[in-house]
Order: structure tokens, then C-alpha cells, then sequence
């Protein structure tokens, strides 16, 4: 092992002695100052390095303020009021909040514990009935139920792209959906988007027709039964459901029909969105992530139907997609190779105190 040197004086206060017959005098109180640290390179492999270290006392006495003679004995000074936090070029920073719910959630509290309900029902029954029929059914059935569901939704969908007056969409829904009830076999296999064809499946709804038209969300909702939503969406779903039982009527409007139909469509959009659940429970208000997430994203469909720019995506978005910092690490990530043979360099260090200046 190297040798290291450790020199340190003694106080510059030196006692001896003839202190004992000299007249009494005042004592000084020491202010520690901040110490100015002098570096000294090594002067051969192996030699320790030398930090000599100098300290004032006129540079700490100079920054406290003059004593009180007319302070009470006993009474701290009064505290020196801060100076404000500034950003690079000077500005004083500023922070501001506000308390209480965000506007576009008056009834917090009670959404809150209808999400706290929500999820405790969710792990208790939606989710083992969930997997079971995920990993039960076989894949190219489950696949088929999906395809018939999306299928049934077509005519909303066409019927809102109208309303939008977004014509060529309505148009290749309409295709889509005469493509795969007869090719198809009902919706059973989705032979329009297949190579050759390539038309894509595109959810619409009547909440997208009022956002398009410049209706406000409302206030945000989340029900047992529904989840996130806001009043516009809600109104819009609403009148989703109608459009089938109301316009075409049996076997659309019967319990047959309704009950497997939305159990399917409810299994398919649980099982899509398992992972994202899972990180939102991990962020550290799951109720907030879970809120803004989904005010976002609806902003951003309703922004791209009206051909705006979207709104601005906040930070919790990496949390909530796993995305920026929260991205899943590679599976295999090579370490970084160590050279062994190379010496590390010596950690011996010696400090020298010095007299104040």
C-alpha cells in the first residue's frame, strides 16, 4: 500500500503556557469560512497528492450582519430575507399553483371512488374473466368475434364520416363493410384489409361529430360501467347504441343480440388496453394519469378530424405508454467491459491546514 501523509496544524489559537498570567480578554467567537482548496500534482508515480487548504476569517466575518446592541439578550437576529431564485439570464423565477380539482373535473372526489370501485370490481371479476377469455378461446375464433363486432360498427362509422363531410372515408367504410359481410362470411374474416384491398378499419362516433362541430367535453365523468368519459363522449356513445336497434330494429334490439354483442366488444377493448393498466397503477396518482391520459387523447382525435394542430402532450404520456424515459429496456444489453491490467490510479491524499491569512 502506498504511504499517505495526513500533516494538519493545530488551531491558529495557540495556547501556552504564559497565557495564564497575561490580563484577560475578550473572547473571539470562530466563524467557519468556506475552505479555498489548492491542489498539488503528483510529483512522482505512486506519491501522494497534497490539497493545501487556506481559510479567513475576515471573508466570514464580513458576511454576517452587525450585531444588535439594542436585541434582547437571548433573541436571535432577525432572519436576512432570501434572495429570489434566478434562471440564466436574471429573470426571477417564478412558481404558480392552484388547489383544489382541475375545472375540467368539478366532481373529483366522486369520480375518484367510482374509479377506486371500478378497479376493485375490475380485479375481482373483469379481468380473470378477461385472460380466461383471452387464453381460453382459440385464436383464430377470438379473432372472428372481433371481426364480426368491428364489422357491426361500420354503419355508425360511415354515417358519422358523412356527417363530417369527410366523404372518401364514408365511401371505403361503406366498401369495407359490403367487402367483409359478403367475402367475409359476415365479418367473420376481415378480407378488406387484407394486401390487394388495404382498407383499414377506422373507429367513429357521434362524440367525434359533436367534438368536430366545436361542442365543449363537458365536465369529466368516470362511471362504473363505462370508465373515463366526459359528457360529450357519454351523450356520443349513447346515441352509438341507438343507431342499430332504432334504425334497423330486430334482431338489433334484442337481448339475443345486445348482451353477447357487448360483452365481446367490452372483453376486446379490456384485453387492449391490459398493459397500459398496469402502468398506470404504477404511476403515483393512477386516478390522474388515468384522467389526463384520456382528455389528451380524445383532443388529439378531435383536433386531427377538424385538421388542427394537437394539443400539447404532457408529461405523464411516457408514464402512461411507457415511452421517452419509461421505454422498456432492451432484453439483452451488453456490459461494459472493465480493462483489469490497467492499475487504478493511487487514492492516497494528504491535507495541509494552514494558518488563516
Amino acid at each position: 500500500m502506498s504511504n499517505a501523509a495526513l500533516v494538519a496544524l493545530t488551531s491558529p489559537l495557540l495556547l501556552s503556557q504564559a497565557s495564564q498570567h497575561a490580563p484577560q480578554m475578550p473572547t473571539a467567537s470562530v466563524i467557519p469560512a468556506a475552505p479555498i482548496v489548492q491542489t498539488v500534482p503528483l510529483s512522482q508515480a505512486g506519491s501522494p497528492s497534497f490539497f493545501l487548504t487556506t481559510w479567513s476569517l475576515a471573508a466570514s466575518q464580513a458576511e454576517q450582519p452587525p450585531p444588535d446592541d439594542n436585541a434582547p439578550p437571548g433573541e436571535a437576529p432577525p432572519a436576512q430575507p432570501s434572495e429570489p431564485e434566478r434562471d440564466a439570464d436574471g429573470n426571477v423565477i417564478v412558481v404558480e399553483g392552484s388547489y383544489g380539482p382541475p375545472k375540467v373535473d368539478p366532481i373529483a372526489r366522486v369520480n375518484e371512488e367510482s374509479y377506486r370501485i371500478t378497479q376493485q370490481l375490475d380485479d375481482a371479476l373483469v379481468e380473470p374473466v378477461a385472460y380466461a377469455y383471452r387464453d381460453g378461446l382459440p385464436g383464430p375464433l377470438r379473432q372472428g368475434l372481433g371481426n364480426v363486432v368491428n364489422n357491426l360498427r361500420e354503419p355508425n362509422n360511415a354515417l358519422n364520416f358523412l356527417l363530417q363531410g369527410k366523404i372518401g372515408k364514408t365511401l371505403e367504410t361503406l366498401g369495407r363493410f359490403a367487402i367483409n359481410s359478403t367475402f367475409g362470411l359476415g365479418g367473420l374474416i376481415d378480407m378488406a384489409e387484407k394486401p390487394g384491398i388495404g382498407l383499414p378499419f377506422r373507429r367513429n362516433g357521434f362524440g367525434n361529430t359533436l367534438g368536430f362541430y366545436g361542442v365543449g367535453t363537458g365536465p369529466y365523468l368516470y362511471l362504473p360501467l363505462t370508465g373515463a368519459t366526459n359528457a360529450r363522449d357519454f351523450t356520443g356513445s349513447f346515441l352509438d347504441q341507438l343507431l342499430l336497434p332504432v334504425a334497423v330494429g330486430k334482431p338489433f334490439d334484442q337481448p339475443e343480440f345486445t348482451v353477447p354483442f357487448y360483452l365481446v366488444a367490452n372483453l376486446e377493448d379490456r384485453i387492449a388496453v391490459d398493459e397500459e393498466m398496469g402502468r398506470i397503477e404504477d404511476t403515483l396518482d393512477p386516478y390522474a394519469a388515468r384522467r389526463d391520459s384520456y382528455l389528451y387523447r380524445r383532443a388529439r382525435e378531435i383536433a386531427e378530424l377538424r385538421g388542427e394542430e394537437p394539443p400539447e402532450r404532457p408529461l405523464i404520456m411516457d408514464e402512461v405508454e411507457g415511452t421517452g424515459d419509461f421505454a422498456a429496456p432492451p432484453e439483452e444489453q451488453a456490459s461494459p467491459q472493465v480493462d483489469t491490467e490497467e492499475p487504478l490510479p493511487d487514492p492516497a491524499v494528504a491535507v495541509i491546514i494552514t494558518r488563516p491569512r
